[in-house]
């Protein structure tokens, strides 16, 4: 749909591919058309699912740091404003959303990971948030995603360093969800969100709402949240199909609405 970015939809799937050789650099022109990808695959009913590719060699390995080197402070704050934007389109995707990493996910590359639900990772990625050798810092995200992920102590280990992460650490510390070999990255992240085709596609919506806002509210107000959600889905016919397959003691025949 773009010309570093494709939605291919396949099986109720929907795969957010990068093709920016050598490394799938996040340039602007790429930031923008992730926020196309995700508008997409937001507003296609055929898509019940979403993976982000880099391909079978990398992810993405961070922003396009000749694009950045001459910008000044005027230029980057209304930049970063747009890059950080691009990639929450990505995290605001009210479908599941998994990150099939093979090679490096750094930088930018990781932050996209980030705005993913879950990620699977080849085992021998690395992941990292090296922009403190540049003089500066994750600006899309990194700093809030990775702390609300792995705890600010890890993030603050992992971003003040700027060192990379490998898989098994990554598995180890929740940065990973599933560590497979390289060839198998992308059919295990089909087989990760292929139960979600078939299932309540508005109450897997609710839910994702529900964790994802939850996480920006004290508790009282969370709660408040989810009881709203909670009871909105009392209008949809999946709720209705749920039920009354259970008590008919029948498989559920959900068609998402």
């Amino acid at each position: 749909m773009g010309e570093f970015v494709r939605v291919e939809v396949r099986d109720g799937i929907g795969t957010i591919r990068l093709e920016r050789p050598p490394m799938n650099a996040l340039n602007s022109v790429v930031q923008e058309e992730l926020r196309a990808a995700a508008q997409a695959v937001t507003a296609d009913p055929e898509v019940r699912a979403v993976i982000v590719y880099g391909g079978d060699k990398v992810f993405a390995a961070g922003a396009d740091i000749k694009e950045m080197a001459d910008m000044s402070y005027v230029d980057m704050a209304d930049r970063a404003v747009e890059l950080s934007g691009a990639l929450g389109a990505i995290a605001r995707i009210p479908k599941p959303v998994v990150a099939a990493i093979t090679g490096y996910a750094l930088g930018g590359g990781c932050e996209l990971a980030l705005a993913c639900d879950w990620r699977v990772v080849a085992d021998d990625a690395k992941l990292g948030q090296p922009e403190i050798k540049l003089g500066i810092i994750p600006g899309a995200g990194g700093t809030q995603r990775l702390s609300r992920l792995v705890g600010p102590a890890r993030a603050k280990d992992i971003i003040l360093s700027g060192r990379m992460v490998d898989a098994q650490e990554a598995l180890r510390i929740g940065l990973a969800d599933r560590v497979v070999p390289a060839d198998q990255v992308y059919a295990e992240a089909v087989a990760l969100v292929t139960p979600y085709v078939k299932g309540p596609a508005q109450a897997v919506r609710a839910a994702k709402l529900a964790i994802d806002g939850g996480l920006e509210m004290d508790l009282a107000s969370g709660l408040a949240w989810e009881s709203q959600l909670f009871a909105a889905l009392f209008a949809t016919d999946d709720r209705r199909e749920g039920m009354a397959a259970f008590v008919a003691k029948r498989k559920p025949d959900f068609t998402g609405r």
